[in-house]
């Protein structure tokens, strides 16, 4: 396969791969799948990890890549493939956004996942009050744990789950976007089939 018909692949596995974590971000606003008070709102869930991180940013290389299949630029200095080469090579660029955008969403969401949710819970025999009573992700190996949270119900599960897909999908989207930097590096020094011309 040509590096531009490759980049066309991994553009068409980015794509979803964003709109699934810009859809767990927004449910993340509903702890529990319920509706709260803003500022009862996990706080990592406001640094819109899935939204910006591995959403918005992971857009501009997925278009990109997938434009590369088709790029027909007209070459430079007598070389037809010289449009294509820096075609590929400008997209080592993008690639290095969708890198930073989806390891901003993994951080966001190792914080979270080790932080736990903001719930309602019992603070002491007289106090209740909204929270996060678990620290260092000790509630993780010990699902006793999880019935400290009173309100929203589910709220462990919710937060833990969405935040561990967007983990994953964070992680699949860094390495997609590295493939395409080694890609994008075939495609710039080789042309867009490397022993096969320039992929016309």
């Amino acid at each position: 396969m040509c590096s531009g018909g490759f980049a066309k692949c991994l553009g068409i596995s980015l794509m979803p791969l964003a709109i699934v974590c810009v859809l767990c971000n927004i449910l993340l606003f509903f702890p529990g799948g319920t509706s709260v008070d803003s500022k009862h709102i996990t706080v990592e869930v406001w640094y819109f990890g899935g939204i910006l991180g591995s959403g918005v940013l992971m857009i501009f290389p997925a278009l990109v890549f997938l434009g590369l299949k088709n790029n027909d630029c007209c070459g430079c200095c007598g070389n037809e493939s010289c449009g294509r080469r820096f075609a590929m090579l400008s997209s080592i660029l993008f690639a290095g956004v969708g890198v930073l955008g989806a390891g901003y969403s993994v951080i966001v969401s190792s914080v979270a996942i080790n932080h736990g949710p903001m719930c309602f819970f019992e603070k002491n025999e007289t106090e209740k009050v909204w929270g996060t009573p678990f620290s260092n992700g000790d509630y993780l190996s010990n699902k006793t744990f999880w019935t400290l949270c009173e309100e929203p119900k589910d709220v462990v599960s919710w937060h833990l789950s969405l935040f561990a897909v967007l983990l994953v999908m964070g992680l699949i989207q860094m390495a997609l976007c590295a493939v395409q930097v080694v890609n994008g590096l075939l495609g710039a020094l080789c042309g867009d089939c490397c022993g096969g011309g320039d992929g016309n």
